[in-house]
């Protein structure tokens, strides 16, 4: 297989626009000349491209298929201000960006573009598809498709001191970031007990396990704030014509299974469950064969 290419692409307007970079595998044993589909990949909250994706990434191109894996802007080896930010507003335009890009490589159909997104992307990519008519199949893994719903389950299983203090770092970064400051950091991941967004037992393992050499482990922390508004599923109606594969952990504590259910269920998707927690599908991990295999085999059936 072929190693990865450097790809930049710009993304954004006005001070928000910056450079994106990305890793381009070409679809192996295409003949030159030929097309073939690509799958356009991002991470979840605070994930680059180095922590995890490259394995999905190497296993659709040896499948065939193209792969293009990115980092949002602010986030890992792309540029951009303020760092470690998330705005689920700015990722959807990078996703969007990088559609293009991808679509502009060689070898690569523009007319089929595979959308793929785990966690907080995985919401991400049900916006992005909607209204497409390039968009040739959707592969959300272990979605985040409604914040309310995630806000219920981390209420049940955090300890209320902690989700007391958590909340009201939300607030202040609001007001502080208001003022035209510097927004502060919150861990991403941590022990249980502390102020991490990704706190309960086991998670700082598992997430630590696949971290590349860009991640970092603090994210703005305002996005507490943010995540309650964030409800992609709610239009998931929208995709109904488009090929969507639901790929859902039935025992994720931090992206509440039924919510992806009941997304998948509006959109008319395929869906696979595995008996695992949020992180069990990566590398490494009891659920990702199974989960490599059940999207090469959706590709193929649905793109070709």
């Amino acid at each position: 297989m072929s190693s990865p290419v450097d790809v930049t692409f710009r993304s954004g307007s006005g001070e928000h626009a910056a450079d994106c970079r990305a890793w381009f595998l070409p679809a192996a044993g295409a003949e030159p000349g030929s097309e073939r589909p690509c799958v356009v990949m991002a991470h979840g909250l605070g994930g680059t491209a180095d922590s995890g994706l490259m394995p999905f990434a190497e296993a659709f191109a040896a499948a065939g298929y193209a792969a293009l894996a990115f980092d949002y802007r602010g986030f890992g080896r792309s540029g951009g201000r303020p760092r470690q930010v998330v705005s689920p507003e700015r990722q959807q335009e990078d996703y969007r960006a990088a559609i293009a890009a991808a679509a502009a490589q060689p070898g690569v159909d523009p007319a089929r573009i595979v959308l793929w997104g785990c966690s907080l992307a995985g919401g991400h990519v049900l916006e992005v598809a909607r209204g497409r008519a390039d968009i040739a199949a959707v592969i959300s893994m272990v979605p985040l498709v409604d914040g309310r719903a995630a806000a219920v389950a981390a209420a049940r299983q955090h300890r209320p001191a902690s989700l007391l203090r958590s909340t009201g770092t939300a607030i202040a970064a609001r007001a502080v970031t208001a003022l035209g400051r510097a927004e502060p950091m919150v861990p991403l991941t941590g022990p249980p007990g502390s102020t991490a967004l990704l706190s309960l037992d086991g998670y700082e393992q598992a997430y630590t396990s696949v971290a590349g050499p860009t991640w970092r482990n603090e994210v703005g922390a305002s996005i507490g704030t943010e995540l309650g508004s964030f409800r992609p599923g709610r239009h998931a109606d929208d995709l109904a014509g488009v090929p969507l594969l639901v790929q859902i952990a039935d025992l994720d504590r931090s992206a509440p299974p039924h919510a992806a259910a009941t997304a998948a269920f509006s959109a008319r998707a395929e869906v696979r469950h595995y008996p695992g927690d949020h992180f069990d599908l990566f590398a490494g991990r009891p659920c990702h064969d199974r989960a490599v295999a059940h999207a090469v085999h959706f590709l193929r059936r649905h793109v070709g």
